[in-house]
């Protein structure tokens, strides 16, 4: 028995030794992003690189908020974050509707339109850009959040998602609700939304790293640089030809880049976690 509960013992010792070197690795570029922000161009550029941060964090993050290269870095945060909640919202508004439509109602042809949902995962953006570009073009909406939003707006993962949750809900809560005179909006809002939200909170975070990350197609619609994401403007920060990148001001960037999403990560998995403990009670 002491031999067993050794051998555990020194496997528990091992496993974090090997988490603690996996999250090393993976957190030193981060950690080198940092100490670049808070030094000067000509620290970077002399080698060796510094290890330890400088004392220029304020002076450089303050020159990334306000000025950045073609528009503030603090903008550009607006514009991305805008897109990624419009994005997130809509996708999972659109999707939990179409799933509850599915799976609840009884219309002719239903299941072929949920194929036909489902067949548009084999058209991402790219496939379709063409289109989509001239029929943005021709509504108006170039540089414009609407533009940025309504093209990336349907999800056939969400709904396909809601829909097999949908399917695995008892019938018997549906007489119930029948019998207590819920009707089709009731049942939904009352009973069905509040099951669902461990679902949204998993693809909010999905979804929203999804919305931030874009780059072809903000890249596409927008022409004035107070229309630019962050994703956008870290992109055109490097430098072109004999160009010198302002590498601090870049990095602080980059790293300003990274807030959101994982603000968004750190704060769902909190609610997704409750709504897991929640639905065991």
């Amino acid at each position: 028995m002491s031999g067993m509960v050794e051998k555990r013992g020194l496997g528990i010792w091992l496993t974090h030794i090997g988490l603690i070197v996996g999250i090393a690795i993976i957190c030193f570029p981060i950690y080198m992003a940092f100490v670049a922000s808070t030094v000067t161009q000509p620290e970077i550029a002399r080698p060796p690189m510094p290890l330890i941060p400088g004392p220029h964090l304020i002076e450089n993050y303050t020159a990334a908020l306000t000025r950045g290269v073609n528009s503030p870095v603090l903008l550009m945060l607006f514009n991305s974050s805008v897109m990624a909640l419009g994005i997130t919202i809509g996708k999972i508004a659109i999707s939990i509707i179409s799933a509850y439509a599915i799976v609840y109602f009884r219309f002719p042809f239903r299941m072929a339109f949920f194929w036909m949902i489902f067949l548009t995962l084999m058209l991402p953006v790219e496939v379709r850009i063409v289109p989509t570009y001239e029929v943005v073009a021709g509504f108006g909406m170039l540089n414009s959040y609407t533009g940025l939003i309504l093209p990336l707006v349907a999800s056939a993962t969400a709904t396909f998602l809601f829909r097999q949750f949908f399917l695995t809900v008892p019938d018997e809560l549906i007489e119930a609700a029948r019998v207590d005179g819920a009707g089709p909006v009731r049942f939904f809002l009352d009973i069905l939304l509040p099951m669902s939200r461990t679902n949204i909170a998993a693809l909010f975070v999905i979804l929203f790293i999804y919305g931030w990350n874009q780059y072809l197609w903000p890249l596409l619609i927008t022409t004035k640089p107070e229309m630019n994401t962050i994703v956008m403007g870290i992109k055109q920060m490097f430098p072109s030809g004999d160009d010198i990148a302002d590498w601090p001001v870049i990095m602080a960037t980059t790293l300003l880049a990274m807030l959101p999403p994982v603000a968004v990560v750190i704060f769902m998995q909190g609610l997704f976690v409750k709504g897991l403990v929640e639905s065991e009670k």
